[in-house]
């Protein structure tokens, strides 16, 4: 089980990959839009924190991304060491073509799956995350300690 999910995983990245390329843009670049635009205003810290990356590996895609005019940096209005981040309206087309592709690349990766079907990966996944998520992933099993 561990294996077939660790490779649709991967195949799915790959896939994405392969598409994001094709309009400029690398997945965790991808990553990092589709989340600021979850929570334009966020600071550089937040963002980090929510992709799970070094505060510097965010500053250097950010870097990467206020060059290319997808990102823009504004002083934080309560903490003048911090920066909030924004989409600029160049961006918003783009993320509109990642959603595109996005589904598109779902679409094929649930292509043969009913409507049923599809409610009931989506549950199982969802259980599955759930249940990985409940232990802190420092705290070893105490079962296979002894």
């Amino acid at each position: 089980m561990g294996f077939l999910l660790g490779d649709a995983s991967r195949l799915l990245r790959r896939r994405f990959d392969q598409d994001a390329r094709a309009i400029g843009v690398t997945r965790p670049q991808w990553r990092l839009l589709f989340a600021l635009s979850r929570a334009e205003g966020i600071n550089q810290g937040g963002l980090a924190e929510q992709l799970e990356v070094e505060a510097i590996t965010l500053c250097r895609m950010v870097d990467r991304l206020q060059e290319a005019d997808l990102v823009e940096r504004r002083a934080d209005p309560a903490d003048r060491r911090a920066w909030r981040l924004f989409l600029t309206d160049k961006a918003r087309p783009l993320l509109d073509t990642m959603h595109e592709i996005g589904h598109r690349v779902i679409e094929e990766a649930l292509d043969g799956l009913d409507a049923a079907r599809r409610d009931a990966l989506a549950e199982t996944l969802g259980i599955i995350r759930a249940n990985l998520s409940t232990r802190p992933t420092d705290e070893p099993l105490k079962e296979a300690a002894r």
